[in-house]
């Protein structure tokens, strides 16, 4: 591994490496968070690959994400502990030996408006939330839950309605600059020899018979063409996955239904 500059001049020697003709193992379409992953595990493993984006890294999905790195507090409820607890393991990686420059703690206030019953109900679940967390074999990074009356939410979150709440619960999870990690993972899988490109985009697909053998791609820069060959190609175009399979005349087996999410920002409260 060699530390790598994602520059221009980086971007047309793996432009020149990639139309050379020389058959890579494997050719990433899609430049986000899922593209720059597969192209990071593949070249680790010894493989030779190559990694083009039509746009910028993490310029679609992968810059328009939650921001949130959580271990999914609501599927609990839904009894998915399983994938709670493959989601804390991740948390956990991230903040302690991936990423923490880029990951931080996130402090979420979950109000209480019923008396009695909700507190124990919700506090229950938050404790198994952590204690979840402290068995994934990492450290969790984070504070533990905390209860806090009514004049404890008030105090930490002075603009709520005082009558629309008995009291909260203070619990943990994370935030990750999305766009700043994906293009972190890029220039990792570059530092280990991946052919990564931005500004590239696959204008069709190269066939023998029913298999694909690589990809036609267009250097936005200049308006070069040229072919790249592959043993596999990877589609991870994310949303844009169905326009993609189209230009190899094919549809996959899975089909893409994009959805949207939708966050309200309130002013901060100092």
């Amino acid at each position: 591994m060699k530390p790598v500059a994602l520059s221009p001049q980086s971007r047309e020697e793996a432009l020149d490496a990639l139309a050379s003709g020389r058959e890579l193992d494997i050719l990433v379409v899609g430049g986000g968070v899922v593209g720059a992953g597969c192209a990071l595990d593949a070249v680790t493993r010894g493989l030779s690959v190559g990694l083009v984006e039509a746009r910028d890294w993490a310029s679609g999905t992968s810059s328009r994400s939650s921001k949130l790195i959580h271990g999914g507090l609501r599927y609990l409820e839904m009894l998915d502990f399983r994938l709670v607890q493959e989601a804390l393991k991740e948390r956990g990686l991230l903040i302690q030996r991936l990423a923490p420059h880029l990951v931080h703690p996130v402090k979420f206030l979950y109000p209480l408006k019923h008396r009695f019953w909700e507190r124990p109900y919700v506090g229950a679940g938050v404790l198994l939330y952590d204690t979840m967390g402290l068995g994934s074999g990492n450290s969790r990074g984070l504070p533990f839950h905390r209860h806090l009356s009514h004049r404890g939410a008030l105090r930490e979150v002075p603009a709520l309605k005082a009558d629309s709440l008995v009291g909260a619960v203070q619990y943990w999870d994370a935030q990750v600059d999305d766009a700043r990690h994906t293009m972190t993972i890029t220039r990792t899988a570059a530092s280990y020899g991946a052919l990564v490109a931005n500004r590239t985009r696959v204008t069709g697909f190269l066939r023998q018979g029913e298999r694909v053998t690589g990809a036609l791609v267009t250097d936005l820069e200049t308006g070069r063409e040229f072919e790249v060959h592959a043993k596999q190609v990877i589609n991870a175009t994310g949303v844009w996955t169905d326009d993609t399979q189209a230009l190899a005349d094919t549809r996959g087996q899975f089909h893409v239904r994009a959805s949207k999410g939708v966050h309200i920002l309130v002013p901060g409260t100092g």
